[in-house]
């Protein structure tokens, strides 16, 4: 049998295979975790996997296997779905609602959370209770709808964006993590004869740009996949989320599964590059507070 020395602090260590081998031996509980893992990630990527190949198949190889790989990679399946769908213009007014909504939010709950954080305001407990009160309970659509209608927002841009601003998880992680801030910051842009807008503008928000990254992903999101708003209060074709546009198209398409999977994929993409482009700040915001110095 063979064995190794090592040298150290004057001492002579004999290494055995024995020893060599146990160094590199993986528990048990190591396998476990990783096939619990490996499990799970398949129940996450098998859909998705499913949903892209399905895009590269044609008619025939879906109707033949539709769990077939296909025989040659070809995005035609993807313009097909871009032309004839109409989904230029359902992908604008999308993006116009996702944007100018987010901004609008994200601005006004700024302003709305931090005196409740810093408890500037009475009642800061009861309005933030409030807020989490709201998360239970359902959407008032019938109110709603006499509203939109009786003040002539129905069926327009403006009304759908007003409909679109209000998100109560967003004002309860903007108060949680605004809590965290110092108060000192304050105390010093009041010396220094600061406004309240300016120290907003110019403390608040770039110290929050991992927060308020989470809030505009989450809030996109949710107004980019509404469908039941874009349902009741939008007829004109004209004024189509890409949500509704792709219902229209099932209409049309239904039966064509793999250019129905091509706008499906379509669909999502904005989104996922928005979640990429903006995933460094989303991880430091979701981690801010968990550990206390």
């Amino acid at each position: 049998m063979s064995a190794t020395t090592d040298i150290k602090d004057g001492l002579i260590e004999l290494d055995t295979p024995k020893t060599q081998s146990s160094r590199f031996s993986i528990s048990p509980r190591i396998i476990v975790s990783y096939v619990l893992l490996i499990l799970i990630a398949s129940v996450y990527i098998g859909p998705l996997f499913m949903l892209v190949n399905t895009t590269f198949l044609t008619q025939n190889q879906f109707n033949r296997n539709a769990t077939t790989l296909p025989d040659t990679i070809s995005f035609d399946n993807y313009e097909e779905a871009w032309e004839r769908g109409n989904f230029p213009q359902y992908m604008a007014n999308s993006v116009f609602y996702a944007f100018t909504a987010t901004a609008i939010y994200v601005i006004t709950a700024v302003l709305v959370a931090f005196p409740i954080a810093r408890g500037y305001i009475k009642g800061g407990n009861v309005i933030l209770t409030l807020f989490v009160i709201a998360l239970f309970l359902p959407p008032a659509l019938i109110p709603q709808f006499q509203l939109i209608l009786n003040i002539g927002l129905y069926n327009t841009r403006p009304g759908y964006i007003l409909l679109l601003i209000t998100n109560p998880i967003g004002i309860i992680i903007l108060v949680n993590y605004l809590k965290t801030l110092p108060r000192e910051l304050d105390e010093a842009a009041a010396m220094d004869g600061s406004g309240y807008i300016r120290f907003i503008l110019y403390i608040v928000f770039p110290l929050s740009r991992p927060i308020i990254a989470t809030v505009i992903v989450l809030h996109a999101i949710g107004i980019w996949n509404e469908l039941i708003l874009a349902t009741i209060y939008l007829t004109n074709e004209a004024f189509y989320p890409i949500t509704r546009g792709l219902l229209v198209f099932q209409g049309v398409y239904g039966s064509n599964w793999p250019v129905l999977a091509s706008a499906v994929v379509l669909m999502a993409l904005p989104m996922i590059i928005l979640f990429l482009f903006l995933q460094r700040y989303i991880i430091s915001g979701l981690t801010a507070g968990a550990v206390k110095e």
